[in-house]
C-alpha cells in the first residue's frame, strides 16, 4: 500500500527519468572504476580513499546545515555500525571479488541487494513480512542467482569463460547481504537528514578502514598507481559516491523512496556497457540468464507491473 501511495504521489517526469539514468550510469560505474583502481590499489586501501574522499566531500556540502555535528554527536553508535554494514564490509567484499570478475558481473551478483533485503527485513522487523509477491521475486532472484554461481560450485567447471575461484562470486554476494542488512538496520535513521546519514556513515566507515588499511595493507610500501588508477579511485569517491549520493537524495525527494529504488535495474546494463567498451569485458549466455532472471525478480518484488496479481 505505501509503494503505490508513493507511485501515486510523486510522478516520473521525462526529467526524472534522465536523473535516474544518470545515477544508474555513475553507480554502474563504480564497478568499472574499482575495477581499474583495484588492479594496482589494494581492496582495503581503495575502500579507505573511496569513503574517507567522499566523506570530506560531503562535509563541504552540507556543513553547517541540518544540525549534523549535533546528529553525529548524539548517534556516533549508530553511524559507526551503518559504515561497516553499508560501506566497509560491502566495499571491501565487493573489490575484493573484483580482482578476480570483472565490473559487469559483480554488478549483476551486487543487483541482489533487494532481494537479500526483503528476506533480511521479514526475520527482523514486524511489519514487513512476505506476500506472493515477495516470495516469487526472491525465488526468481535466487534463481538468478544459481544461474551466476552454480557452475563454479561443481569441481572442474568453470564460470563465464574461465577459472574464477568460488570466491571471488561469493564476495559480492556477501556484499549484497550487508547490504540487506544496512537498508533494514537504516530504517532507524528517518528522522534525519539524508545527507546527514550519508555523511555520518562515511564518517565513521572512514574510521573503521583507517587501522585495517594501516596494518594490513601498510600503504606507504605500495608502489606509486598509475595516473590511470590514481583518476579511478577519485572518480570512484567523488562521483561514485560523494555526488551519487547527493543525486540520490535529490530524485528522492522528487520521485519519492519506491520510483528511486529502480535505479537498481539500472546499475547492472551500465557496469556491463562499460565493462565492455573499455576493458573487453564480456558475459557468458549463463550470465545474461541469471541478469534477466534478476531482473524479473527486482520486476516483480517492485509490485508496479503487475499490480493486484500478486499478494
Amino acid at each position: 500500500m505505501h509503494a503505490k501511495t508513493d507511485s501515486l504521489q510523486h510522478r516520473m517526469t521525462l526529467a526524472t527519468w534522465g536523473l535516474l539514468a544518470l545515477l544508474g550510469l555513475i553507480w554502474g560505474g563504480s564497478f568499472f572504476f574499482a575495477r581499474i583502481a583495484i588492479q594496482h590499489v589494494p581492496a582495503l586501501t581503495l575502500v579507505l580513499l573511496r569513503v574517507a574522499i567522499a566523506a570530506l566531500a560531503l562535509h563541504i556540502y552540507v556543513f553547517g546545515r541540518y544540525g549534523i555535528y549535533r546528529e553525529l554527536q548524539a548517534r556516533w553508535r549508530q553511524f559507526l555500525l551503518l559504515g561497516l554494514i553499508n560501506n566497509a564490509i560491502p566495499h571491501t567484499f565487493i573489490f575484493l571479488g573484483q580482482t578476480q570478475i570483472g565490473a559487469g558481473l559483480a554488478a549483476i551478483l551486487n543487483a541482489t541487494t533487494p532481494v537479500w533485503t526483503v528476506l533480511i527485513a521479514n526475520a527482523l522487523t514486524h511489519d514487513e513480512k512476505l506476500s506472493l509477491a515477495k516470495i516469487t521475486g526472491c525465488l526468481l532472484g535466487l534463481a538468478g542467482t544459481a544461474a551466476l554461481i552454480g557452475p563454479s560450485a561443481l569441481p572442474g567447471l568453470t564460470t563465464s569463460g574461465s577459472n574464477i575461484p568460488l570466491w571471488a562470486l561469493l564476495f559480492p554476494l556477501i556484499a549484497a547481504i550487508s547490504y540487506g542488512f544496512a537498508a533494514t538496520y537504516g530504517k532507524r535513521f528517518r528522522g534525519v537528514a539524508a545527507p546527514v546519514t550519508a555523511a555520518g556513515q562515511l564518517t565513521a566507515s572512514t574510521l573503521i578502514m583507517l587501522p585495517l588499511s594501516v596494518v594490513i595493507d601498510t600503504p606507504w610500501h605500495l608502489q606509486v598507481p598509475p595516473l590511470t588508477s590514481v583518476l579511478a579511485v577519485l572518480a570512484l569517491a567523488m562521483l561514485s559516491t560523494a555526488y551519487a549520493y547527493i543525486l540520490f537524495f535529490h530524485i528522492m525527494s522528487r520521485a519519492g523512496a519506491t520510483n528511486t529504488s529502480l535505479v537498481t535495474l539500472l546499475v547492472p546494463p551500465s557496469a556491463i556497457l562499460l565493462g565492455f567498451l573499455f576493458l573487453r569485458e564480456t558475459l557468458e549466455p549463463t550470465d545474461i540468464a541469471g541478469m534477466l532472471l534478476i531482473a524479473a525478480g527486482l520486476v516483480v518484488l517492485d509490485g508496479r507491473i503487475l499490480p493486484g496479481r500478486l499478494t
